[in-house]
């Protein structure tokens, strides 16, 4: 290491550029730092004339936090200039993009005008029969993303047209011919209306002011120090910037984490990296180390024209620095396939990763819990700082969660997307209620949204919002606001519903198809009404407001036209690629971090989580317009370059004082691979690699939730209700439930609890059961006329609350039940039977019970007597059911008849009838009947002459054992027996039901 007063960064002569690294034990903002003050810190305000070059306006917080640490008593601050990352849509600044230059340089182009152009080429290029709407759009979006890609490479129009890449282009599959072809095509119009314009793309624009800033600098260096820290794009215009600047006399280029310990045989084995040995040789060999994590590195060096050899080590180390062997070890860690046989000859000091540890986890959640854990531990040590690194979201949002519990607010730094902030959901929604024509579900989440109405009337709004989604249970009504209108005058919300109504009527005003710039006009403006300022008051709000008026200027700029059926889509798409990151405000010690805002920040414990193939390191995208062998040729990395950024990532977090590796053995739908880094570091430790696990937060975060239990398991439960209470009433349909499930029939008609169906819900057989009612007591009432079932069937049909497509569905099937049952009765009737009643109720009282019922049909026999009918759209109850008292509904009208419990029939009950509307087994067509006596040859039912004693005898034991008596109602008396489910969550079954079957199958043997 060179003295501190020779051959540094402002201090004496320099030979050769000014090249450094800072090793990843360093720590690289702090090293940086520690370096640069004692440099610049002089009484005539040396610092504050330095210029500092930073990849990103993160990274200048980041360096900014490091100058406060180390600061001591106060200073002033550098200037700080960003050269523009492009992942983060940053802008150079002044200093490269200075007033002057927008003569020479042309303005930029509007990124998303260019996105909704394309789509525009696209679709005159594809046709009439190419894809529209959202495919399209996304489409447009991947071209786009290929041309910045190539753009930034500085690979242009002409580049594409060489002889060299059309012929290349030429071998290719025919898929990848045509789409080669479309891509040229299209960027060629674009090119030429951009000439037109007078502009160019944003990449051209950021590579035309570097090579503006590299020619004044060489031609006039600056009086005052240059220093490019932590720039590792490797883009030819910008590496010349950079090579500028090393030859500067007062400036000086920082790489991070650049190993200058590996051998030489290992670095050339990388590859070529825009270096080939000859001069008709592709800037990529296939057999290039792109995933190396130092391949992207060599590569800028190569581009700078500049050695490794001419590379120097920092002078300085961070405040939290590793142990300096750990470089030697990350080194190690990631050679090339060939060299790691060399891990077997390693010495110890060479594999050792002292305060690295690995934490596997079962799954996800358990990951979070025990990140959590490990980050408050930390904390407790004042001045610790904790850092989180993850690319995978939804972890990151975990383990937030889990750290609000101890009232830690981390915030997220890689953001959220805007279609999942409060701000962005509510404006899809709208767009969701218009594509779905007033679906249930949007509706309901779109008025009880959390925006909605906010301030003093939100409780009385949320009321009726609870009102209309409990009239909104059950299948999807049509289509429109129409049919919730009708159900709103019926429910007793009607006014409510017109002022909501009013709200939201210009929405279904719009044209099927439209300018997307009126399109969005008119969301927001519902949104507004809606929502009122309260939607625009937050960051996400800020964020939504600018997403709007830049989608809406561009749309009318470029003259985009869409179906308003597909604006959801197109906007959730759009909104996807949209970060809202967190305002100040959280915790000052911990930070939750994707990879790119990882880069240059520096933590005592930094937790690298979410360790799994396919998220660290991501799924390569391979470009889908150009192939491979094209992107060689024109010196574009390939789709496995970013699982190098991705290795050097997780390098530079292994080089903190203490790091915790962390991944789990599946995710929520599967099991998972651990990430090939992990692999390799328990290769690399060995025997080691035991020593190194973290179990104690994993068993920490498995206890964490697990209380000690303080009471036995839940028991079967068995409710004792009073005599008062126990006096209730039985329906035809409850004593069936009473003597199956006990539980049931206390829930339900003791306590009075519903079970409401769930909004957007599938045609349930109940469901369907009420239509084919109402539609046969139309019929009767009418007299049964020959062949006019089917009218009362379509008109009931187009009142019905069901979606068009269920009502088209069910249609057919119900229909031919239909004619058969009028076929049926209309030959009944030939034969002397006439339908007494349709859908009459009934009761009568035994031993001071009220038993009642509704009976679908009642006919009179032939010979006088009662005919009982119950109509069933699916499969009738068996007769081993009805023998066993679980299906006594037929003969509890026929008891209730005989009684006289029906006003107007008189006479007793003979025949016991189900007519179902479903298809009998082996049959060929809809409708049959079936009787559950046993005569014949039947081997299951009741005996006709004892049907309706043996369902008194039921009757009477059910009236003993639990209205009259004081047996429990016990849960799942009969646990054999299916058919009611609708309140198994409040008897808790899945806590004791297994206990029972265990009991039970011990008793048997």
């Amino acid at each position: 290491m060179p003295d501190e007063g020779e051959d540094e960064v402002g201090g004496g002569p320099k030979r050769g550029p000014a090249v450094y690294s800072i090793a990843a034990h360093r720590g690289f903002a702090d090293a940086l730092v520690a370096g640069l003050i004692p440099r610049y810190s002089d009484p005539d305000l040396g610092l504050a004339r330095l210029t500092l070059l930073l990849p990103s306006q993160r990274a200048v917080r980041i360096v900014t936090e490091a100058f406060v640490r180390l600061s001591g008593s106060g200073l002033l601050l550098p200037r700080m200039a960003v050269v523009g990352d492009l992942d983060f849509d940053d802008t150079l600044g002044p200093l490269l993009d200075p007033l002057g230059a927008g003569a020479a340089i042309p303005p930029a182009a509007d990124p998303v005008r260019r996105w909704l152009r394309l789509a525009a080429f696209l679709r005159d290029q594809q046709g009439p029969d190419g894809s529209s709407g959202p495919a399209l759009l996304r489409r447009a979006w991947d071209m786009g993303q290929t041309m910045d890609r190539l753009m930034v490479e500085g690979v242009g129009l002409d580049d594409l047209l060489e002889d060299r890449v059309v012929g290349i282009i030429g071998e290719q599959a025919h898929h990848w011919q045509n789409a080669a072809l479309e891509f040229l095509t299209v960027l060629a119009r674009w090119r030429a209306e951009l000439d037109g314009a007078g502009e160019v793309d944003a990449p051209i624009r950021r590579n035309l002011l570097f090579d503006h800033a590299a020619r004044r600098w060489q031609a006039s260096p600056p009086a005052h120090p240059i220093v490019a820290a932590g720039v590792t794009s490797a883009s030819p215009p910008l590496a010349r910037l950079l090579r500028v600047v090393a030859h500067m006399p007062q400036g000086a280029v920082i790489l991070p984490d650049l190993d200058l310990a590996m051998d030489e045989a290992v670095w050339n084995s990388l590859g070529t990296a825009g270096a080939p040995a000859e001069p008709g040789d592709p800037p990529f060999a296939s057999g290039d180390a792109v995933t190396h994590p130092q391949y992207h590195l060599k590569l800028l060096l190569n581009r700078m024209g500049i050695g490794r050899d001419e590379v120097r080590p920092w002078h300085r180390s961070g405040i939290g620095a590793a142990p300096p062997a750990r470089s030697r070890t990350i080194s190690n860690l990631f050679l090339p396939p060939e060299a790691s046989a060399r891990w077997i000859d390693l010495p110890a000091d060479q594999r050792r990763l002292s305060g690295v540890r690995l934490m596997r986890c079962a799954h996800a959640g358990e990951e979070a819990q025990a990140v959590a854990i490990l980050a408050r531990e930390a904390l407790e040590v004042p001045e610790r700082r904790v850092a989180i690194v993850t690319p995978d979201r939804k972890l990151a949002s975990r383990i937030a969660a889990h750290l609000g519990r101890w009232d830690i607010a981390a915030d997220d730094s890689a953001g959220t997307p805007l279609s999942q902030t409060p701000a962005g959901r509510l404006l899809l929604l709208l767009a969701q209620l218009v594509a779905e024509d007033v679906a249930p579900v949007p509706l309901i989440a779109l008025l009880g949204h959390p925006l909605v109405r906010a301030g003093e009337g939100r409780a009385a709004w949320l009321e009726l919002v609870r009102a209309a989604d409990l009239a909104l249970r059950g299948p999807r009504p049509g289509p429109g606001l129409a049919p919730i209108r009708a159900l709103a005058a019926r429910k007793g919300f009607a006014e409510w519903w017109q002022q909501v109504e009013a709200l939201l009527e210009p929405l279904f005003e719009m044209p099927e198809e439209a300018p997307l710039a009126t399109l969005l006009d008119v969301l927001t403006a519902a949104a507004e009404a809606l929502c009122g300022e309260a939607l625009w008051a937050q960051a996400d709000g800020r964020s939504l407001s600018t997403f709007v008026e830049d989608l809406g200027a561009a749309a009318a700029s470029a003259g985009t036209e869409l179906s308003r059926a597909d604006l959801h889509v197109v906007l959730r798409d759009a909104m996807e690629r949209v970060s809202v990151r967190p305002p100040w405000g959280g915790h000052p010690r911990v930070a939750i971090y994707g990879l790119l805002e990882a880069r240059m920040s520096r933590a005592d414990l930094v937790l690298c989580c979410g360790l799994v193939e396919g998220v660290w390191p991501g799924v390569p995208k391979p470009d889908s317009l150009l192939p491979p062998a094209v992107l060689r040729a024109l010196g574009v990395p390939g789709a496995d370059f970013r699982i190098g950024l991705s290795a050097h990532d997780l390098a530079a977090a292994l080089g903190a004082p203490e790091v915790v590796l962390s991944w789990s053995d599946r995710d929520d739908s599967a099991p998972v691979i651990p990430s090939r880094f992990v692999l390799r570091i328990e290769a690399l430790l060995g025997e080691q690699a035991a020593s190194h696990h973290e179990a104690r937060a994993v068993d920490l975060a498995r206890r964490i939730d697990a209380a000690p239990p303080v009471h036995v398991p839940y028991p079967r439960p068995q409710p004792d209700p009073s005599p008062e209470q126990r006096k209730v009433a039985i329906s035809v349909t409850g004593l069936d439930r009473l003597r199956g499930d006990p539980y049931q029939f206390y829930a339900r008609d003791i306590l009075r609890l519903g079970s409401p169906d769930p909004l957007d819900a599938e045609p349930s057989p109940a469901w369907r059961g009420t239509i084919a009612h109402d539609i046969l007591k139309a019929w009767h009432d009418a007299g049964q006329p020959p062949g006019g079932i089917t009218f009362f069937a379509e008109r009931e049909l187009e009142k019905m609350q069901a979606h068009p497509l269920m009502r088209s569905l069910w249609r057919p099937r119900i229909f031919a039940a239909l004619e058969w049952i009028d076929r049926e009765t209309q030959r009944l009737a030939a034969d002397g039977r006439q339908v007494l009643a349709s859908e009459v109720s009934g009761e009568m009282t035994v031993r001071g019970v009220r038993i009642q019922g509704r009976a679908d049909r009642i006919d009179r026999l032939s010979n006088g007597r009662l005919g009982i009918i119950d109509y069933k759209t699916g499969m009738p109850p068996s007769g081993t059911m009805v023998e066993n008292g679980y299906a006594l509904q037929l003969g509890l009208i026929g008891l209730i008849a005989s009684a006289g419990g029906f006003e107007g029939i008189e006479g007793e009950a003979e025949k016991f009838e189900y007519w179902s509307l479903g298809k009998q087994k082996g049959g060929d067509g809809f409708g049959f009947c079936s009787e559950p006596v046993k005569e014949g040859q039947k081997k299951t039912g009741i005996p006709r002459d004892e049907f309706l004693p043996t369902t008194a005898d039921y009757l009477d034991d059910a009236i003993d054992r639990w209205i009259l008596g004081r047996q429990p109602f016990t849960a799942r008396l009969n646990p054999d027996l299916g058919g009611y489910n609708d309140y198994d969550q409040l008897m808790r079954l899945d806590e004791w039901i297994i206990a029972l079957g265990s009991a039970g199958e011990e008793s048997r043997a």
